[in-house]
């Protein structure tokens, strides 16, 4: 019908955030917990690996009618032995090295039970995000703790930076409910999105800009 507004109660929000969870393959069933406040979804329970509590969280961010996600899953490793922190740290120096778009020769990553912390510097801000999702994959992480800095080679391209990301943003998902504002080497996203794919596509765009150092977020989440 014509001119209905959807509203989303909290309960069917719930529902829905639940069988999103056991529809995806990667988590199993009945070990996460799911509360919704005025479509503020809050995700608890243990998981064995960070790559799950990171899918459990885009699970969630998936479901139509969610406003945001407070993610207070706890990873715990299974009792059979596991990887020491000096295997991890093997297993994280490789896994950036084998990333072709990642400058690995730049970044730095220290272990202590489990919990990775990454230093060094990049040139765009999507290679500190792609070095951190590298690291998610690996078994035996508790957590990620990213400290990488973004040092463009060069300054930004004056007026143009913010006419580029607004074209490449109506390439994408036809952001016109978005605003895009330059301060220097910092751009600023204001706006509303429909959903947190496209809340990650903004992002992504705006990562990507040449001569970007800080991004910051300002989007909501609505219908």
């Amino acid at each position: 019908m014509t001119g209905v507004v959807d509203v989303r109660d909290d309960q069917r929000i719930q529902r829905d955030v639940l069988a999103e969870l056991a529809w995806d393959a990667r988590l199993r069933p009945n070990e996460i917990g799911v509360t919704v406040d005025q479509g503020v979804v809050t995700l608890s329970g243990f998981v064995d690996s960070v790559a799950r509590r990171w899918a459990a969280a885009r699970c969630a961010q998936r479901v139509r009618g969610v406003r945001a996600v407070a993610d207070e899953i706890e990873v715990r490793l299974t009792g059979t032995p596991g990887r020491t922190d000096a295997e991890i740290a093997i297993a994280a120096s490789r896994a950036l090295e084998w990333d072709s778009f990642v400058p690995a020769e730049r970044l730095d990553v220290t272990v202590a039970n489990g919990w990775l912390v990454l230093r060094g510097e990049v040139e765009f801000g999507w290679q500190r995000r792609a070095a951190e999702g590298e690291l998610r994959r690996l078994d035996g992480v508790r957590g990620i703790t990213n400290l990488v800095e973004v040092r463009p080679s060069a300054p930004p391209p004056g007026d143009r930076l913010r006419h580029d990301v607004q074209r490449a943003l109506l390439r994408t998902i036809g952001a016109e409910r978005v605003s895009v504002e330059v301060d220097g080497d910092t751009l600023v996203l204001a706006g509303v999105v429909r959903s947190w794919w496209e809340r990650d596509q903004v992002q992504r765009v705006a990562w990507s800009a040449p001569g970007v150092r800080v991004v910051h977020d300002q989007l909501l989440v609505g219908g």
